[in-house]
């Protein structure tokens, strides 16, 4: 799970507290190094919610643009909507009560090279984000986070960094931003639910 934000380092969301402004423009994106849903296997796809989130991320009424790698197809989309839509219900479905609204569905090219909050994130035309690692020490190891609200793995470390760009280019949306310098929190997950 990778998140850019508008908010300044380290990311208010993972310890429950309010966004930077009160208001957050932020990506989460989920890349899927294996896995099924509805049986469906969905390993190497991305999927990244767009959202304008108006107050404390854990109050909801997000308002959210899904977009969904374009190398997927038409069942993969399916089940990926409908697990991270929450139909099936388990983490996910609180996940997904959090949005108020979803505004769009976009299929799109996306390229996540992204590790450790290190590397890139784009869908093509519509986003566009470069990450860099906040060091913690002289050694070059990248400054983390544990056992934090939103670290899914159990002691898995949040990776904690910052973007040298971030652009969010989605006007029929409504949905413009540009926020350099930022915060970016890369961590792994897993969920794991049986209806």
């Amino acid at each position: 799970m990778l998140e850019i934000c508008s908010c300044a380092v380290p990311c208010p969301c993972f310890i429950g507290e309010d966004p930077d402004g009160g208001e957050c423009f932020g990506v989460i994106a989920f890349h899927l190094e294996k896995g099924k849903a509805r049986g469906v296997d969905v390993a190497g796809l991305t999927l990244v919610n767009v959202a304008h989130i108006p107050g404390n991320a854990l109050s909801g009424n997000w308002r959210s643009v899904l977009l969904v790698d374009s190398r997927a197809d038409d069942e993969q989309v399916e089940a990926l909507l409908d697990a991270f839509g929450g139909k099936l219900g388990g983490p996910l479905a609180d996940l997904a009560s959090l949005v108020g609204e979803v505004v769009a569905v976009e299929r799109v090219p996306i390229l996540h090279e992204a590790r450790e909050a290190e590397g890139s994130l784009v869908a093509e035309g519509m986003l566009e984000a470069e990450l860099a690692p906040i060091q913690s020490s002289p050694d070059g190891t990248t400054a983390t986070l544990h056992d934090s609200a939103f670290t899914t793995v159990k002691g898995a470390p949040a990776y904690i960094g910052k973007s040298r760009r971030y652009r969010v280019t989605l006007p029929q949306h409504g949905m413009e931003w540009s926020f350099d310098g930022h915060n970016t929190i890369q961590t792994r997950w897993m969920m794991e639910h049986a209806p």
